[in-house]
């Protein structure tokens, strides 16, 4: 007897044993059984995911001696026929091969006869997507209204091919790519019953390789046991597919993390001697690193449905120190760069600049951990600034506290600054006489001044402008004192106005940026603002923001503009300057005095 490959050794007689394609065999199966089967089916899908050994099942189930059950025997004489392709009322017909007009004749012809020995005669068109336009149109109403004894099962890899009016007469069922761990767990069951011995990473990577078809696997599994009897060894699994280990795209993220620049360089130069496809390294890296990124946000169980379980856990360890915006940035690059590498004459270097270009990537840091940071930074700096701004203090602000009553004052007090200075006992001596020396120690007494009103300076100024002369000088105010804490929050706040004040509500009106207004609509920043006010007025108060964005202003401004120069474009003058010197307008621009556009 001729050798039988595993995809027709191992093809599935029964529903149940189909793999992966539960949603449609459950389907059938309740059709079979509650007498509702339609006569015209089309099962589309990728290939090798069983769409025509489910059309083989069905056509047992309803011509089994038994039948119709959802089970067939796989005993009675019409299951052994269908099963070994040499039924006399079930025609398996090639679409490719026979998609001419005649074709379909002949077929109309045939259904018109009952079957020889079975209760209905079943015809299987494979790859029907391929027929002729001519020909669907000859089955249209054979395919319509078929003789009570007929059925027809289409199969095919391309519906989108199909005419509407051959999909509105079929039921329609989608077959699904199969999941890697599934075809991982029927490899290893054909393993065992042909008594290999295979790893579980071996099975995997001709999982992965399939592609989501059954078929495939098993063609692939085929050639590795031909090649390589015995006990199979991962290496040779990867050397006869030629596929790319799934250990390098490992070892190229941990090299990539920890900044290895020697090993990206080795893992490149490794592949072209193997010679491997780089630009298939490079899409299954892409892979690898988009599903770390989904990993990292929380979103690895619907969306890795092809990486095996060990895989994610795997890749969960590999990112738990690594940064999410940081993977973004690599996911970003990777993709920009496809291009470069797929177009370039030297693939091998423009993946080591790719690789480079990854190393200068720094970690990046959220916005609320960078605000943190700088302000955390600028208490520092503040602290550390203190004894110089108090000893600058001596100086200038002792005058500053006399002129309060009187706002014409300080310019009087300061020439009292200035006999501080060295020259100052000198011209003393000459113009005191030597008794009054003993009032020198009333200008040492200054510096022990000026300490308390620097101590006490964030307590003064609320005093005066409790009641201000306007919302506008309070608010000046306010604004010089959160900048003098907290200078970032305070250039979020762009132009901004003090609209009014209800009871202890400071309702304020900011005009600024999109992403400032982001900022500063947030309940920290808020608080912070709150705060600051509080702590100046000494009493709490509450902080409402009227936030107008400006880019609303400009955006209105561009289409006013925009407006104008439309309406001048259209003007009769222009538009006859145009025609008669047979011109081209160049620019139009608005004047500043509002004048019309020209």
């Amino acid at each position: 007897m001729a050798y039988l490959v595993f995809a027709r050794k191992y093809r599935p007689q029964q529903f149940e044993d189909v793999i992966g394609q539960a949603h449609i065999t459950s389907s059938l199966a309740n059709a079979v059984t509650t007498g509702r089967l339609a006569h015209a089916i089309l099962f589309s899908g990728p290939r090798g995911t069983g769409k025509t050994t489910v059309a083989r099942i069905l056509a047992k189930c309803v011509n089994c001696k038994n039948g119709p059950v959802a089970a067939p025997c796989n005993k009675c004489p019409s299951c052994l026929e269908i099963t070994a392709s040499s039924a006399a009322d079930v025609f398996e017909i090639d679409g490719a091969s026979n998609n001419k007009v005649e074709n379909v004749r002949e077929l109309r012809e045939n259904a018109k006869y009952k079957p020889a020995s079975s209760p209905y005669k079943i015809f299987i068109i494979d790859e029907v997507h391929m027929l002729s336009d001519a020909a669907f149109n000859a089955l249209l109403k054979t395919l319509e209204e078929p003789p009570a004894h007929v059925l027809f099962f289409f199969a095919t890899t391309e519906p989108n091919k199909i005419p509407i009016t051959i999909l509105s007469r079929c039921q329609r069922y989608d077959f699904r790519r199969v999941a890697i761990d599934a075809i991982t767990a029927h490899l290893a069951h054909i393993c065992g019953q042909e008594q290999m011995q295979i790893s579980q990473n071996a099975l995997t990577i001709i999982a992965r390789e399939a592609d989501g078809s059954i078929r495939d696997a098993l063609s692939l599994l085929d050639q590795i046991v031909t090649c390589a009897p015995g006990q199979i060894s991962d290496d040779q699994v990867v050397d006869m597919l030629g596929v790319i280990d799934r250990q390098i795209i490992f070892d190229a993220a941990d090299a990539l993390f920890s900044g290895d620049a020697a090993s990206l360089v080795g893992i490149s130069d490794a592949l072209y001697r193997q010679g491997r496809h780089l630009m298939k390294f490079y899409a299954e890296l892409i892979v690898h690193f988009r599903n770390l990124l989904l990993i990292k946000m929380g979103g690895a169980g619907k969306a890795l449905t092809d990486v095996p379980e060990h895989e994610k856990q795997y890749m969960t360890r590999q990112v738990e120190n690594v940064a999410q915006p940081y993977l973004s940035q690599i996911v970003n690059t990777l993709f920009a760069d496809e291009w470069k590498i797929r177009q370039s004459v030297s693939p091998r270097h423009a993946l080591e600049m790719t690789f480079f270009k990854l190393l200068e990537i720094q970690p990046a840091l959220s916005i609320d951990t960078l605000i943190e940071k700088l302000d955390k930074l600028k208490q520092e700096m503040a602290g550390h600034a203190l004894p110089g701004k108090t000893a600058v203090s001596k100086s200038v602000p002792e005058p500053a506290a006399t002129p309060e009553p009187n706002p014409v004052a300080p310019e009087e007090p300061i020439p009292t600054p200035q006999p501080d200075s060295a020259n100052a006992p000198q011209s003393a001596r000459e113009v005191l006489p030597a008794g009054s020396i003993a009032n020198i120690p009333a200008v040492e007494a200054l510096p022990e001044q000026t300490p308390e009103p620097s101590a006490e300076k964030p307590e003064d100024p609320p005093q005066p402008i409790e009641e201000p002369a306007s919302k506008q000088e309070l608010w000046a105010a306010l604004k010089k004192h959160i900048t003098s804490r907290k200078p970032a929050l305070a250039a979020c706040m762009g132009e901004s106005q003090l609209r009014e004040i209800k009871d202890n509500c400071l309702v304020i009106d900011i005009k600024s940026s999109g992403s400032n207004i982001q900022l500063l609509d947030r309940k920290k920043n808020i608080a912070s603002i709150e705060q600051l006010c509080g702590d100046f007025l000494s009493r709490s108060v509450r902080i409402e923001l009227n936030i107008e964005k400006q880019s609303n202003h400009t955006e209105k401004h561009k289409q006013e503009a925009r407006d104008l120069k439309q309406e001048a474009l259209n003007h009769p003058l222009v538009e006859a300057a145009v025609k008669t010197f047979n011109g081209k307008i160049v620019d139009i621009r608005i004047l500043p005095t509002g004048g019309d556009a020209s």
